[in-house]
């Protein structure tokens, strides 16, 4: 699977508060969460994000605490893929839980800018730069997991599974 968009950046150690602000855990609604995603890291985040852009961050993207709810704003936001130079561990698993693709690569981390246009490819672990052609690796997606994101996450994935096998 290929993803296009262009690149938003942040630094390191984003903590999960400045994903998803605690003062807006009232909700679990994820098109309410995504209007507040990024907010306390970038205010105008939410303006300058189209649906399929990217964010790229340094080390330990996602600490704090273990809340669901900040892949659920990212990904409700519109935004195609997190790529960090590395997660928490919490994060990436409700990531990938929630639907979230994420992609560690300390070098793209490092090298991409903000506002760069990339293509992502999650089955290969490309990342390239359309403007230069310069790509970065990361681990590609295995298969079971790109299913688990394809089906929108774990619960659905498994919802999907269910109806399935009593059919």
């Amino acid at each position: 699977m290929e993803l296009k968009g262009r690149v938003h950046k942040f630094g390191d150690d984003i903590n999960t508060d400045e994903i998803i602000p605690a003062r807006y855990l009232n909700t679990s609604d994820p098109m309410e969460l995504a209007k507040h995603a990024m907010e306390d890291a970038d205010p105008e985040f939410r303006q300058r994000m189209q649906p399929g852009d990217f964010i790229v961050a340094g080390k330990n993207f996602g600490c704090g605490s273990s809340r669901e709810h900040a892949p659920i704003a990212i990904k409700a936001a519109g935004v195609a893929a997190v790529i960090a130079d590395s997660f928490a561990r919490i994060f990436y698993r409700n990531a990938f839980n929630m639907g979230l693709p994420i992609l560690e690569s300390p070098e793209a981390a490092a090298d991409l800018k903000d506002g760069d246009e990339i293509s992502v490819n999650l089955d290969t672990g490309a990342i390239t730069v359309m403007a230069t052609g310069r790509t970065f690796h990361s681990q590609p997606i295995p298969p079971f997991m790109q299913e688990l994101l394809a089906d929108g996450g774990l619960m659905a994935h498994l919802k999907k599974k269910l109806e399935t096998h009593r059919t």
